[in-house]
């Protein structure tokens, strides 16, 4: 148990010493034989290692419970939403201002945090709250990719390459949160109190600075 307070405790301390949502390279234009794998590399790169608040989302959605087709129905959900708008955003239908968007997100990661820690089972409002918030995460992932630019002769692969690749980072957290947590430990006794509280009261304390932070 001891671990488990350290590992929130160093999250903390590396939360409000670096930026979260942030990609600190430039995409090259490459060849159209390479476009579908460099943006799906681009797309996992942007979850793992570079979304710590995409991360600490898909987080607050596998905390809820410890059914793996609930957690990956709620993940589905999100991609869903996040791919209409992120597609939306990306031919300019929509075009969200990104200081509007980013503090959302944060306060999309708090309210699932402050859920986890007095609900303990999915709420038929459940899905329609993490589609939601998929919405608006989906323009927060528009916001990145146009930093990166498409080559215009391949938009539609590019777009789509870099959706698989969030979808693939949103996958492979889920998988290793089941992994090494859910599968060792969410039939203990002290499961919930142990390790789901006080995860998600390290994420609320995480997303509520990042939500100020991002604001002013």
């Amino acid at each position: 148990m001891k671990r488990f307070f350290f590992i929130i405790f160093a999250l903390i301390l590396f939360t409000f010493s670096a930026a979260a949502h942030v990609i600190r390279y430039d995409l090259d234009k490459v060849e159209d034989g390479q476009v579908f794998w460099h943006y799906l590399l681009s797309g996992f790169e942007h979850i793992i290692p570079l979304g710590l608040d995409h991360i600490l989302f898909i987080i607050c959605i596998f905390f809820i419970n410890n059914n793996l087709k609930s957690i990956i129905l709620q993940a589905s959900m999100f991609t869903l939403a996040h791919s209409i708008t992120l597609a939306l955003a990306m031919y300019e239908v929509i075009n969200p201002p990104a200081h509007v968007i980013e503090p959302l997100i944060a306060l999309s990661i708090l309210l699932l945090a402050i859920e986890n820690i007095f609900i303990t089972t999915v709420k038929p409002w459940r899905m329609g709250v993490v589609f939601l918030f998929g919405l608006i995460h989906g323009m927060g992932f528009a916001s990145v990719l146009s930093e990166l630019g498409i080559p215009k002769d391949a938009f539609l692969t590019g777009l789509l390459a870099f959706n698989i690749g969030v979808e693939l980072g949103q996958v492979a957290i889920i998988l290793v949160m089941y992994l090494l947590v859910a599968r060792n430990f969410a039939n203990k006794t002290w499961y919930r109190r142990g390790i789901v509280i006080p995860v998600s009261i390290a994420i609320a304390v995480i997303a509520s600075y990042w939500t100020i932070d991002r604001i002013f």
